[in-house]
């Protein structure tokens, strides 16, 4: 069966995917922006939001790879015309890893002061990472519900609804960040940290359940546990176990980058979480293409349209590559704009410009590897994703980030470890999608 691969049925999914995808990092960047303008401790509240922030998303990024595990499977199936073979799987997949989630979260409340002093963190920078934490975390079962949601969704094609639900939480996050971070004279008093805790943490619980009632109304998958046990429950938790690694990789990655900027210094923690959250939102946009290649990839290797496969890859990588160099060229043109966004503290962005334009520079990299990223996971080709990682972040980061420490280059050196980590990653993608599919292709 041939099917359609064009500019219309690829940004129909990856346009939605796009917006969808930086819902995460908005509520980020807006904690991000609004903390660091608070008027009390402004310096601190930023650097303690940047640390928590960074290992949330590990626990996220690492837990949350059910997600695409449960896209790949739905996909394939859909693409097969067997969809109604998986309708029981779901339901077993979100249960466990919910189970899992609440484990990790109750694990952590108690040593969470060792956790952060692991990240550098003292003083009162110690006792604001604690204190937003404690409220935030209680929003992670909430998120990775979400995203098992939206992973059903995007093994069903669609999008749309995963969009709807990242705006409305968006849009509610930023809403609530000034009205209990800056408070209404005579009617809210000001919360500061606290208060883009709660924001974060509502906004979840909003999109948590309106994410559930739209699964129960729009589709026929059912959240009741039936059994027995799914015939592909084993081959989706060997799916989320190599994710996992892979993601647990990538976090040590990203959590090293925090220790080493948090070491040297306040304006470099607070310039790094600036720089590393619009590196974030940059490749959530990206990975809409990425999200469209995951989305289709899965149907046409179900379906065995291998050269409608070829043809979507090549697609989706132009496609990519001209989103990131739009955000490239709005980058160097809004330079100086973008960091007033987050801090008024000279010293901070002072130290956020002088390594923005690596940021900007590595964009395109970055999005052959987002691009290639998803277009495998809805391959199911999660040993080599993991293989990939392991090899960029300890054979490439971590090597790169102690000989920048070594030479004294600073947060610079912090920079070009990431550039590196992002060539390994999109190179080894690409070599290995055309020696495998490459040969598959039939003459027509």
């Amino acid at each position: 069966m041939k099917h359609t691969i064009n500019f219309k049925s690829i940004n129909n999914l990856a346009i939605p995917a796009t917006i969808a995808g930086i819902a995460e990092p908005i509520l980020s960047i807006t904690d991000t922006a609004i903390v660091g303008n608070i008027p009390e401790n402004g310096l601190e509240s930023l650097a303690a939001a940047g640390i928590v922030g960074a290992f949330l998303s590990m626990m996220i990024w690492v837990l949350g790879q059910t997600r695409s595990a449960i896209s790949a499977i739905i996909s394939q199936y859909l693409g097969a015309g067997k969809i109604e073979e998986v309708k029981s799987l779901p339901a077993q997949a979100i249960f466990f890893n919910l189970g899992l989630s609440i484990i990790v979260l109750l694990s952590t409340i108690f040593i969470i002061e060792d956790i952060f002093k692991l990240f550098e963190a003292s003083g009162k920078i110690l006792e604001y990472c604690v204190s937003y934490y404690s409220i935030r975390v209680w929003g992670f079962p909430l998120t990775l519900f979400t995203f098992a949601i939206f992973g059903i969704f995007r093994g069903l094609q669609n999008t749309y609804w995963p969009m709807l639900v990242a705006i409305i939480g968006a849009l509610l996050n930023i809403v609530l960040d000034f009205l209990l971070v800056y408070g209404i004279e005579g009617f809210i008093n000001p919360m500061y940290l606290e208060g883009a805790a709660w924001a974060s943490l509502i906004s979840q619980g909003v999109m948590a359940s309106i994410a559930f009632i739209l699964l129960i109304k729009k589709t026929e998958i059912s959240l009741k546990i039936k059994f027995p046990l799914h015939e592909e429950l084993g081959r989706l938790a060997v799916m989320s176990l190599n994710l996992f690694a892979r993601a647990l990789a990538l976090n040590i990655a990203l959590v090293l980058a925090v220790r080493e900027a948090t070491s040297l210094g306040d304006k470099y923690i607070g310039a790094h979480t600036i720089a590393i959250n619009i590196w974030l939102f940059a490749a959530f946009f990206i990975d809409g293409y990425g999200a469209a290649g995951n989305i289709m990839g899965g149907k046409l290797l179900g379906a065995k349209d291998y050269n409608g496969l070829w043809a979507l890859s090549k697609k989706v990588i132009s496609y990519g590559l001209i989103v990131s160099a739009i955000l490239m060229l709005l980058g160097f043109v809004f330079y100086e704009p973008i960091g007033h966004l987050f801090s008024q503290e000279t010293i901070v962005l002072q130290t956020f410009y002088s390594i923005f334009f690596i940021l900007l520079l590595g964009l395109p990299m970055n999005s052959v590897a987002f691009v290639f990223d998803g277009l495998f996971k809805g391959l199911g080709e999660m040993k080599y994703l993991r293989n990939v990682l392991l090899s960029a972040s300890f054979l490439g980061f971590v090597p790169m980030l102690y000989l920048g420490k070594y030479m004294g280059w600073g947060i610079y050196g912090i920079w070009i470890a990431f550039t590196v980590w992002m060539i390994i990653r999109g190179g080894a993608l690409v070599w290995k999608f055309r020696r495998k599919f490459r040969p598959l292709l039939q003459k027509t």
